[in-house]
C-alpha cells in the first residue's frame, strides 16, 4: 500500500506567522514523551543537545509522539551534515540547530536538509521518513516539508541576524536566552532586562522580516512580553524542571 508523504503543519504554521505552544522533553524517554504528547502542545522538543539522547532513543520518542497531534522537533546536539541526516532519516520533519552565528552557517544546515541538486542530502529510500519505499514521492516531496529552525544565541549571531534570517530555506529563528545572556557578560541570567530587550528587540525584527522568531520560557508573564514581541513558537517548560518542581513541592508540604 503506497503511503502519501505528510505535510508539515508546523512549517504551514510558522511560514503564516501563526503562535503554537510547545514544551521541551529532556526526560529522554517515549513514555513521558507520550504522556506529553497526549496533553495537547502543538509541538513538542525532543532535545539532544543538553538532555541525553541518541538517534535510537529519539526514534523511540517520535514513535511515541506519531498517534498524536502534538508535532515533533528535534534539537541536534550540534549542526553536523551527518547527524542531520539521520534525524531526517529517522522521520523528522522539524529541526532545531543550535550555536548557528552566521549566515554561512545557516545556508549549509539548510543544504544539509536537502536532496540534491538543492542541497547535500545523502539520499536513501528504505528509511522511516521515506516508509521504507512505501512513499513512492517522498524523495520529490521531502525537501518541501522540512522546517528548519536556527538558533541565534551569541552576539555575534545577532550582529549577523539580518543576514542569518535572509537566507533562504531558514523558516524560524529561535533565541536561547540562557546562552546569550552569558554571551552579553550576564550568565545564569536569562530574564535580566538587558537580555528581555535585546530578545525582544530581535524578535520583531525577524517577524518584519517575514520569518517566525520563538523561544522557550517557563515564566509566564515574560512568555506574554516575547508573544507580544511577535513569538510564533513559545515553550512553556521543561518536562524534567516541571517533574521535580512538583516533586520538591509534594515533599515540602509533607516534610516541611
Amino acid at each position: 500500500m503506497n503511503t502519501p508523504a505528510p505535510r508539515n503543519p508546523f512549517k504551514a504554521a510558522m511560514q503564516a506567522l501563526e503562535l503554537r505552544y510547545g514544551l521541551w522533553l529532556g526526560l529522554s524517554s517515549p513514555y513521558t514523551a507520550e504522556i506529553a504528547a497526549g496533553a495537547g502542545f502543538d509541538w513538542l522538543l525532543i532535545d539532544n543537545e543538553h538532555a541525553p539522547n541518541d538517534l535510537h532513543t529519539t526514534l523511540s520518542q517520535l514513535q511515541a509522539i506519531a498517534p498524536y497531534d502534538s508535532h515533533p522537533v528535534v534539537r541536534v546536539p550540534i549542526g553536523d551534515v551527518v547527524l542531520i541526516k539521520q534525524m531526517l532519516d529517522i522521520g523528522a520533519q522539524t529541526l532545531l540547530v543550535p550555536m548557528v552565528d552566521t549566515p554561512e552557517q545557516a545556508a549549509r544546515m539548510v543544504a544539509a536538509t536537502r536532496y540534491p541538486p538543492a542541497g547535500i542530502r545523502g539520499v536513501a529510500g528504505g528509511t522511516r521518513a521515506g516508509r521504507w519505499n512505501r512513499r513512492p514521492h517522498y524523495l520529490q516531496e521531502a525537501n518541501d516539508e522540512v522546517c528548519l529552525l536556527v538558533q541565534v544565541e551569541t552576539m555575534t549571531a545577532i550582529e549577523n541576524l539580518d543576514g542569518i534570517v535572509a537566507t533562504e530555506g531558514v523558516d524560524g529563528i529561535f533565541f536561547g536566552p540562557a546562552d546569550l545572556s552569558a554571551s552579553m557578560g550576564l550568565l545564569g541570567q536569562p530574564a535580566h532586562p538587558r537580555v528581555r530587550s535585546l530578545i525582544g528587540e530581535s524578535m520583531r525584527r525577524v517577524r518584519a522580516a517575514g520569518k517566525a522568531p520563538g523561544i522557550i520560557c517557563g515564566d509566564s508573564e515574560l512568555a506574554k512580553y516575547y508573544i507580544d514581541c511577535g513569538a510564533c513558537f513559545v515553550a512553556l517548560g521543561v518536562d524534567a524542571s516541571i517533574l521535580s518542581g512538583a516533586l520538591d513541592s509534594i515533599a515540602r508540604r509533607w516534610k516541611g
